[in-house]
């Protein structure tokens, strides 16, 4: 049975029992303390604790997820998989116990020509929390399974809770069993190799609180609604189902590893670590094809690391395998190919997620070959200094800083028969692994509590009416202080306000929130920030700036109305942008994200090369033809299916419901999915001006405009700087380039002559320099000031000058001058002050430290410098006494 085939018939199964099916959601997670849906569970929290009401009672779904918590066990386990699909049926209020363990055995033990899974019962083995009496009656009484079948466990293995305060409950595990052949007998308690988890359900049934870990919290009451939530693994059971040994040779999967063998040369099945890689090739290729597919893009830190990470690791584990050219393209394609027929976005937008992988792989294997430079520097380095190995934090700057992985720096060295001090690695990695969870601790603690929000929300969605109006009457539903609710808030403080409806747009889409107050009767608040904190629900950031707000007080939301304007037509400018630079560029220049603001906006999208000023000069033209053309800009609300079949385009990291809001600007000229404001007619917008276009990463530009008025006070400007220089130089506006041209040319030969009559003059200064050496023993010494100097490259000529004229005899020569009124001091040694214990860069060291900075170099040749010019005396006077120490 394949993968998509267990999904659909999972899915049918329980549509057919009352169940509505939802998509999945992105594997880019909503909750801010995530980065991305770790379990299937995930989307539905806002639901299961209360905070939103569900949309239905009964939910069933296929959700995407990412776990990379122990992505070093990829691929040496059945089990590991970084990325995975959960089956789950949902109940918020409806069926509850007996509900979720009839559905559960009915659909595994049915035939699959009943349209089961067709598991025989005596196979499968069930665990449940040790004290849920009511579910061992179910099983045993009900369902008919034996006891001897039902095991029961603690805390640890079947009990379900957040580790937060909050909602819990017991849950019962379903079991498969291998056979003898992969371990003992004694069901799940036993051996958790042989009876292997299937599906798991959790019976919310408990209110928690005063938790100290995993296990250690207190049940304090039953929740007032009994949730059910369940997840059964897909990649487990398409295993299972089709009689392989673990979910990487399951069909979703296994040609991405076959190809990796065919690549390699290397069998699959013949040596451990060799299969290992291949696992974990066909793993992390799948997992970076999904998050790439759901707008996440390579980079050095959050959600970017991580893909970066997984990609990176694929690069090396297929160097392991003796391939040492690209292979992402055969790669992604393969996997693409396996996956489309679930995920059939995967095609269609397969040039936009095939340019970043590409271009990664690309980046990667330069990298390696900048590392490999680097590492034989150091491996060379140490052995000349009989090293015997590596220094820990060597390893640690090429891991952290080039992205060069260890192992691979661990098997150089060890070619070049070196060591690596791997505790001293090991330690600057667990300190960067701690900066990192503490950092996650402190954006965990920043993030309110949304429950917060549960009793606001339940009294419906905030209602925006904001496309229509900018003033709006309404109520105050909830104020919050501190992050708690309260009764009012009173003059100079600040506090989240609820309002039944509101005019002020929250931030979303890329355009800001809006500008404005809300007044009431003895109040008033300057909104600071709109946001939308759980899904439906508006929440206004205020000021009091007069008075005291409370609940249930009339309030009107008023939007500035010019901030408004200026910012709609910047949203609006996006669109035709974005149009504009697909007319020119295809459609392979797809939207990665945007920011839209009063007078600006700001637009990256997937290009892998820098824009000419003809292309940047069309896009511009394009835009503004459009914006001369007066374009009709219409809304619409209609399914998302229709929207989609109509060729309105979608931006990524973007949550759409069934119903969505489509912009067309000149009918299908652009037609995009939308929800933020925008000008009535594209007239409105007045002017675009590009100001900039830039890389913003590996296969990602962006494009920054100026509009409306704000465009044209910055042409105006630049068009009173053109008429200043005009005037100044007194040429003609056309004739500035070429006279601006010919004054360059002019100075730049100018500074040649100067630079030559410069060093004439230094050249000059040699004999007179080198008459003043004094003899200390052997040695001639010069240690003199040059007084002002342009550089410091000037003292090191003349350094360099004055010390061949010593030809064989000892000499060391120390000069001093002062440059932009820092100092700045260079010595020079021979071969045979060397060979009598003179070295350049001690001595530098040592009147840098006199002028109050620092410097070094080789023993032969070293510069320095300081803070304080007037104590060059003093330096030249201490190499003096160094050298007399000699």
């Amino acid at each position: 049975m394949k993968t998509a085939d267990i999904a659909k018939l999972y899915l049918d199964y329980f549509e057919k029992n009352g169940h509505q099916i939802v998509p999945s959601a992105s594997l880019v997670s909503d909750d801010p303390s995530l980065m991305f849906t770790v379990a299937g569970m995930v989307p539905f929290i806002p639901y299961l604790t209360g905070v939103v009401p569900a949309p239905h009672p009964r939910i069933a779904d296929v959700q995407k997820c990412i776990r990379t918590n122990d992505i070093e066990e990829v691929g040496k386990t059945a089990r590991h998989g970084t990325f995975f699909q959960m089956l789950g049926n949902w109940s918020f209020g409806d069926y509850f116990k007996q509900g979720a363990i009839s559905y559960a055995w009915e659909l595994l033990t049915s035939s699959e020509a009943d349209g089961g899974l067709g598991f025989d019962e005596k196979d499968l083995w069930v665990t449940i929390y040790e004290t849920d009496d009511e579910a061992h009656d179910i099983w045993a009484e009900e369902i008919g399974i034996s006891p001897s079948r039902i095991q029961r466990l603690g805390r640890a293995d079947n009990y379900w809770n957040t580790g937060q305060p909050g909602p819990g409950g017991p849950d019962s595990e379903i079991f498969f069993d291998r056979g003898p052949r992969y371990g003992a007998d004694g069901g799940p308690a036993v051996d958790d190799t042989r009876f292997i988890e299937i599906w798991n359900l959790v019976f919310m049934q408990d209110r928690i609180e005063n938790v100290r870990g995993k296990t250690e919290f207190d049940i304090v009451g039953s929740l007032p609604q009994k949730n059910i939530d369940t997840g059964m693994g897909l990649e487990r059971v398409a295993f299972l189902k089709q009689g392989v040994e673990n979910m990487y040779e399951t069909d979703q999967v296994r040609p991405v590893l076959d190809l990796a063998s065919e690549l390699s040369g290397k069998r699959y099945g013949a040596e451990h670590d060799d299969d290992v890689r291949f696992r974990v090739i066909a793993d992390h290729v799948r997992s970076s094809l999904m998050l790439l597919s759901d707008g996440v893009t390579p980079s050095n830190e959050g959600r970017g690391y991580i893909l970066r990470r997984l990609m990176r690791r694929t690069v090396r584990s297929m160097r392991l395998l003796g391939v040492e050219e690209a292979v992402f393209p055969e790669l992604f394609t393969a996997s693409r190919d396996a996956m489309k027929q679930t995920y059939p976005e995967l095609e269609t937008d397969w040039s936009r997620i095939s340019s970043y992988a590409f271009a990664e792989e690309e980046t990667f294997l330069r990298t390696l070959t900048a590392g490999s430079t680097i590492l034989d520097t150091a491996v060379d380095k140490a052995k000349r200094a009989g090293a015997a190995s590596l220094a820990g934090d060597q390893a640690f700057l090429l891991h952290d800083t080039y992205g060069f992985p260890i192992d691979l720096t661990l098997e150089i060295a060890d070619e070049a028969g070196l060591g690596v001090d791997r505790d001293g690695f090991d330690s600057l990695m667990k300190a960067q692994r701690e900066r990192a969870k503490e950092d996650a601790r402190s954006r965990k603690r920043a993030i309110a509590d949304v429950g917060v929000y549960s009793q606001f929300r339940a009294l419906g969605e905030t209602t925006f009416t904001g496309y229509d109006d900018l003033e709006t009457a309404t109520r105050v539903l909830g104020v919050i202080v501190d992050g708690a609710p309260a009764a009012a808030a009173a003059e100079g403080q600040t506090a989240e306000v609820i309002l039944a409806e509101t005019a002020l747009y929250a931030e979303s889409g890329g355009q800001v929130a809006d500008k404005g107050t809300i007044v009431g009767p003895g109040y008033e608040l300057e909104v600071l920030d709109v946001q939308r904190p759980v899904p439906g629900l508006v929440s206004h950031t205020v000021l009091v700036t007069a008075g005291e707000v409370g609940v249930d007080q009339p309030a009107t939301t008023i939007v500035d109305a010019a901030n408004r304007r200026s910012a709609q037509r910047a949203h609006s400018a996006t669109h035709l942008v974005h149009a504009a630079l697909r007319d020119t560029l295809g459609k392979g220049a797809t939207q990665a994200g945007s920011l839209n603001r009063a007078g600006y906006l700001r637009f990256d999208f997937s290009w892998n090369q820098a824009l000419s000023d003809a292309t940047k000069s069309e896009i511009e033209e394009i835009a503004n033809g459009a914006v001369a053309n007066a374009l009709e800009v219409t809304t619409r609300v209609l399914p998302i299916d229709e929207a989609k079949a109509a060729g309105a385009t979608a931006l990524f990291g973007e949550k759409y419901g069934d119903r969505v809001r489509m912009v067309d600007i000149g009918g299908p000229w652009s037609r995009e999915l939308c929800g933020g404001t925008h000008v009535a007619s594209s007239s409105e917008i007045g002017l675009i001006s590009l100001t900039s276009e830039s890389s913003v990463g590996a296969a990602n530009r962006r494009i920054e405009a100026l509009v409306g008025q704000d465009a044209l006070r910055a042409l105006n400007r630049e068009r009173a700087l053109v008429a200043e220089l005009s005037g100044a130089l007194k040429t003609p506006r056309d004739k500035l380039v070429d006279r601006v041209a010919e004054l360059s040319s002019g100075l730049k030969a100018a500074e040649k002559k100067i630079a030559q009559f410069e060093q004439a003059q230094l050249q000059q200064r040699v004999p007179e320099l080198a008459v003043k050496a004094a003899r200390i023993g052997s040695i001639a010494l010069v240690a003199e000031p040059v007084g002002d100097v342009a550089s410091g490259d000037d003292v090191r000529s003349l350094v360099t000058q004055v010390r061949e004229r010593f030809g064989s005899e000892p000499a060391i020569i120390a000069l001093a001058g002062e440059s932009n009124g820092r100092p700045v001091v260079v010595v020079a040694t021979n071969d045979a002050a060397r060979a009598a214990g003179a070295r350049a860069g001690d001595l530098v060291k040592l009147a840098s430290g006199v002028l109050g900075g620092g410097g070094g170099g080789k023993p032969d040749l070293a510069q320095g410098g300081g803070q304080d010019a007037a104590a060059i005396p003093a330096a030249l006077d201490a190499v003096r006494r160094a050298v007399e120490a000699l």
